[in-house]
């Protein structure tokens, strides 16, 4: 009888560590899937609803999430619409802990898709960069910059100091 016992504790204590082991093992994937989420793909779980963005200039932007890419989200500020690089934003809220997988097509869409479009419908804009704000029109996109006609010249500014482009 007391080695059936013995026998019953190291059975139990076996269980113990293999259980100790399968949710050691889980907590790692768990980990490791959350460590491969982006913000992006955070955002893009919001379509349909509210956010708050800070730019990395200090301003923000809030409204509902229309579209979400790898590369840039576009928010409804009431009539107007804003583009805006996903490379600007310094911090979003509210998220939530779900990541859906981008559609074929969202996963393909890069900013210079989303400017070009812009500069396409040929309508008036703000471009809000590091270096300022600007009125006009896209002209032309490049593969890192844009050329907005203003009023008084045609600026050429780069993507990766671009915070945002509004319509007006």
């Amino acid at each position: 009888m007391h080695w059936d016992d013995v026998f019953a504790e190291l059975q139990a204590q076996f269980d113990a560590a293999l259980q100790a082991d399968s949710d050691a093992e889980l907590a790692e994937l768990v980990q490791a899937e959350v460590a491969g989420i982006e913000w992006i793909d955070r955002c893009r779980a919001r379509r349909g609803e509210h956010v708050n963005v800070r730019l990395a200039d200090g301003s923000g932007r809030s409204g509902t999430v229309l579209e979400a890419t790898r590369a840039w989200v576009r928010l409804a500020l009431g009539e107007r619409r804003c583009l805006i690089p996903a490379h600007a934003v310094v911090a979003a809220w509210p998220l939530g802990p779900r990541a859906p997988e981008p559609g074929p097509i969202e996963a393909r869409l890069g900013l210079g898709h989303a400017l070009r479009a812009l500069a396409a419908d040929g309508a008036e804009v703000m471009v809000c960069s590091l270096a300022g704000d600007h009125r006009g029109r896209l002209t032309r996109v490049g593969a890192d910059h844009l050329d907005l006609l203003t009023a008084h010249a045609t600026v050429t500014l780069m993507w990766s100091g671009l915070l945002s482009v509004e319509s007006t």
